[in-house]
């Protein structure tokens, strides 16, 4: 990987701005984005240059977004709810793609901090409890932070056609609430166009 002072990471303290605290997540997602940022050549996307396919909505996301620029609203971060630490980066401008997937979760990285989140997290939990989680927590983020990024991560480049590039729908009015609904996604019930939360769904299964 090239060295993170030549591709103009993001500083981690912005994704602890943005995510509203330090966890083993977003230094996941840290590590992810640094990565693919460094392999692929790419800058922080200021459009759809860079577009990144995560498999869980985990914290790493928002690590993710900050450092990578890949976000929903510009339609360059596509979502598979498939709960797995997986991230698939593409470049538009190389064609090029890097699959990046965690190798162990945290219950094997750091089996003493996952002992602890759990006992923090319980009914019985007492205030030394969650400090020494906090503890334990802070450390665990440290270690993804500092540690080989092969260790971490399974690394390795794909070939895989790219998304189409976002796109803006007309918006139409719901015939049942009355608020408009982007075309495409909406519904026909009885021959009206309706969104979503007011479709009625007809199923035998």
């Amino acid at each position: 990987m090239e060295d993170a002072k030549e591709c103009e990471i993001i500083p981690f303290s912005d994704v602890i701005k943005f995510h509203g605290h330090s966890c083993p997540g977003i230094s996941i997602g840290y590590r992810a984005a640094e990565i693919a940022i460094c392999e692929l050549l790419s800058a922080r996307a200021e459009d759809e240059e860079l577009v990144a396919i995560v498999e869980n909505d985990s914290c790493s996301v928002d690590a993710i977004q900050v450092v990578t620029g890949c976000t929903m609203g510009k339609g360059n971060l596509i979502f598979k709810d498939h709960g797995k630490h997986v991230y698939t980066f593409m470049n538009r401008e190389t064609g090029e793609a890097l699959r990046i997937s965690l190798k162990k979760d945290m219950t094997e990285m750091d089996p003493e901090f996952a002992i602890a989140r759990k006992k923090a997290f319980s009914p019985s939990a007492t205030p030394e409890d969650m400090s020494r989680f906090i503890e334990l927590r802070n450390k665990a983020t440290a270690d993804i932070l500092e540690g080989p990024a092969e260790d971490l991560f399974k690394v390795e480049s794909v070939e895989m056609e790219f998304p189409e590039e976002a796109r803006i729908f007309k918006s139409i009015y719901c015939a049942k609430c009355g608020e408009p609904v982007a075309e495409h996604r909406s519904r026909v019930e009885n021959g009206e166009i309706v969104c979503i939360p007011c479709f009625n769904n007809y199923s035998r299964r």
